[in-house]
């Protein structure tokens, strides 16, 4: 059942220390994470998993129709601004996933930066296995990446004790755990579903915060990012986020 003393919108404001989303997020992350699922992605229905205010959701659009597309949002504040933006035809429910109740299965199920956020982890994964994802579905996992080199130099100098440390911050927005590729897949399994692929997105030696300055110049280019998103594939434990792609296990 839900964790009631959560308070959803609180979580999604921005800190002093960090900001919920940054640009680079948006910018940068977001179109790399569909080009990722791009390969893997089936036709049909979509579930999306932690929509937030919408903005990653209009990037599924370009792959789905409004009225394939089902979203689920725990924050009533992102839920009521993604109602603003989204096609009137987009199924959006303001429910956590341990409580919602869906009309499955999916051919196809999104979270991205959304289950670190998760008091119980494993038991949602293990919902998506058993009673949401189709047989022959897949299953799009992203989380950011403990071992980040950005996050590794932040422990270097002494403002993170260690590489999958939670930071009061990442608390204050309703992190429970900072996965690593190991550790990701640690859960998928143990809630039953069978990994097809697993890589990272963007090779990331800067924190956000640096990204998102540097990105207002011209000090990087196009070609330069898309070097990052290369290399990523090639050194997947050195990206900003880690990545499954996941089919239905043992039910």
């Amino acid at each position: 059942m839900t964790n009631t003393s959560r308070d959803f919108n609180s979580e999604i404001k921005d800190s002093v220390e960090r900001k919920y989303h940054y640009g680079f997020d948006y910018d940068v992350m977001h179109p790399f994470m569909i080009r990722s699922f791009e390969p893997f992605l089936k036709s049909g229905t979509c579930l999306e998993l932690g929509s937030h205010e919408g903005g990653f959701t209009k990037r599924l659009l370009a792959h789905f129709s409004a009225e394939q597309m089902t979203c689920v949002e725990a924050s009533s504040d992102a839920f009521d601004v993604a109602r603003t933006v989204l096609p009137a035809e987009t199924r959006l429910l303001n429910a956590t996933f341990e409580d919602v109740a869906l009309n499955g299965p999916f051919d196809n199920i999104v979270m991205t930066h959304v289950l670190e956020h998760l008091t119980d982890p494993v038991a949602v994964l293990r919902r998506i296995n058993d009673e949401w994802l189709a047989a022959d579905g897949r299953f799009f996992l992203v989380c950011p990446n403990a071992n980040a080199p950005s996050r590794q130099i932040a422990v270097k100098m002494g403002l993170i004790s260690h590489n999958a440390a939670v930071t009061s911050a990442e608390a204050q927005h309703g992190h429970s755990i900072t996965y690593s590729l190991d550790t990701l897949e640690r859960d998928a399994v143990a809630a039953g579903l069978d990994v097809i692929h697993r890589s990272g997105i963007f090779f990331k030696a800067l924190a956000n915060f640096q990204w998102d300055r540097i990105l207002q110049t011209d000090i990087v280019s196009d070609a330069y990012l898309e070097g990052c998103f290369k290399l990523g594939q090639i050194y997947p434990d050195l990206c900003a986020s880690v990545f499954l792609v996941c089919k239905s296990g043992h039910r």
